[in-house]
C-alpha cells in the first residue's frame, strides 16, 4: 500500500480512519469535553465524564498492548521525547479552558457541529486554526518559546508508566496496561454509566480511534523509508494544518493531522444525517459571535502551548500516561469552570 500511496497518503488514511470514529461518536455518542464538564457541573449526570474515562482506559489499555507487541515505541511521541514543562501545562490548559467555555465546543467539537451544517463552528474552526499557527509558526513563536522552552526529555519520558515501572521494577508496558485498566474500571464504577451501554460503547470507540492514530502511524514508519512521526489525534495546529493544505496542497504533501480533520467532518455528516440532525445554522447574534472568535483565539494559542488540547492531550497523550496529560486536563476542566460560571452567574457567589 505504501509503494503505491506514499507515505504522506498513507498517514492521511490512518488519520482519517480515526478521524471518522471520533466525527460518529460525537454525533451519535454526544461525546464532547464542554458538555460532559456542563452535564457533571450543572446537571448532575456524570456519565459523559465518564465516557472521557472509559476512551482514556480502552486507549492506554490497547496501545501498551501494542507496545508489549513491538508495534509502538511511546517514548517516539512527541509527548514522551520533549521534557515536561509544568508551567506550560498549566498556563496553556486554563487558557484552552477559558476559551473553550466562551468558543461553546472545543475544537474537536466545533467540527462536528461543522459537520452537522453550523457555520457558527466553521467561524470557530478557522479562528482556532489561525490563532495556533500563529503560536506555533508565526510572529508569537519566539515569545512562545521563550517563555515556555522546549527541550528533549533528558533520561527516562515523563510518563506515569515509567515512573511507576522504576518503583516497582516490573516492565514498562506491564505497568501502562495496569494503570489503563485502574482508569477503565475507575470510569465503569458507577451503575448509571454500567445502564448506559451506549456511553460505553462510543467512549470504546474513541478509545479505539485514538490508538488507531498510534499504530497506524508507527506502521508506515516501520515499513515506509521516508520519517513519518509516531502521531494520534489533536485538534488545535491541524486546523490550521488543513487550511496550510487545502491553499498549498500543490506544493504541500498530505499529513496525519489533514486526513484527521476531513475524517471528523465526515464521520459527524454521516452521523447527523443518520440523527437527522443536519441542518445549516448561522449566528445571528454580533456579540455572540464575537466570544465565540474570542474563545477559539483562547483555544488556539493555549493548545499549542500545552502541547494539546482536550483531545490531543486529554485523549493521546492520556493513553501514553504522559505525566502532562492530567495536569493539563485538570487545568482545562477549571478554565471551563471559570468561564462557564463566568457566562452562567457573572462570577457572583453561588447561591
Amino acid at each position: 500500500m505504501i509503494d503505491t500511496l506514499g507515505e504522506p497518503a498513507a498517514v492521511a488514511l490512518v488519520g482519517l480512519f480515526g478521524g471518522v470514529l471520533l466525527g460518529l461518536a460525537a454525533r451519535l455518542g454526544r461525546f464532547c469535553t464542554l458538555g460532559a464538564i456542563e452535564d457533571a457541573l450543572y446537571g448532575g449526570d456524570g456519565r459523559r465524564l465518564r465516557m472521557w474515562g472509559v476512551a482514556i482506559g480502552v486507549a492506554a489499555i490497547a496501545t501498551w498492548a501494542a507496545t508489549a507487541r513491538g508495534w509502538v515505541t511511546p517514548g517516539d511521541s512527541a509527548y514522551l521525547a520533549t521534557a515536561w514543562n509544568p508551567w506550560a501545562s498549566v498556563l496553556g490548559g486554563l487558557v484552552f479552558g477559558y476559551g473553550m467555555a466562551l468558543a461553546g465546543n472545543c475544537g474537536f467539537g466545533a467540527l462536528a457541529r461543522v459537520g452537522g451544517g453550523d457555520f457558527r463552528a466553521f467561524v470557530i474552526v478557522l479562528v482556532m486554526g489561525l490563532a495556533a499557527w500563529v503560536v506555533l509558526a508565526g510572529p508569537l513563536a519566539e515569545a512562545r518559546l521563550w517563555l515556555f522552552p522546549e527541550r528533549p526529555a533528558a533520561g527516562a519520558p515523563a510518563g506515569l508508566a515509567h515512573t511507576v515501572a522504576g518503583w516497582n521494577g516490573i516492565a514498562v508496558p506491564t505497568a501502562g496496561l495496569v494503570l489503563g485498566a485502574l482508569i477503565l474500571l475507575a470510569a465503569l464504577s458507577d451503575r448509571a454509566m454500567l445502564a448506559s451501554p451506549r456511553h460505553v460503547f462510543w467512549g470504546a470507540a474513541v478509545g479505539l480511534a485514538v490508538v488507531s492514530g498510534w499504530i497506524g502511524t508507527a506502521w508506515v514508519a516501520q515499513t515506509g523509508f521516508a520519517a513519518t512521526p509516531l502521531r494520534s489525534h489533536t485538534f488545535a495546529a491541524p486546523l490550521g494544518e488543513t487550511m496550510l493544505y487545502l491553499m498549498t496542497a500543490s506544493a504541500r504533501p498530505l499529513s496525519f493531522g489533514v486526513g484527521s480533520v476531513a475524517g471528523v467532518l465526515i464521520g459527524a455528516f454521516v452521523g447527523s444525517l443518520f440523527k437527522g440532525h443536519f441542518r445549516w445554522e448561522a449566528c445571528e447574534d454580533p456579540r455572540e459571535l464575537r466570544r465565540q472568535m474570542t474563545g477559539a483565539a483562547l483555544m488556539g494559542g493555549g493548545a499549542v502551548v500545552a502541547m494539546g488540547c482536550t483531545v490531543g492531550q486529554g485523549l493521546s497523550a492520556f493513553s501514553l500516561l504522559a505525566v502532562s496529560a492530567p495536569v493539563t486536563m485538570a487545568a482545562i476542566f477549571v478554565g471551563a469552570a471559570l468561564g462557564l460560571r463566568q457566562l452562567i452567574t457573572g462570577l457572583l457567589p453561588a447561591e
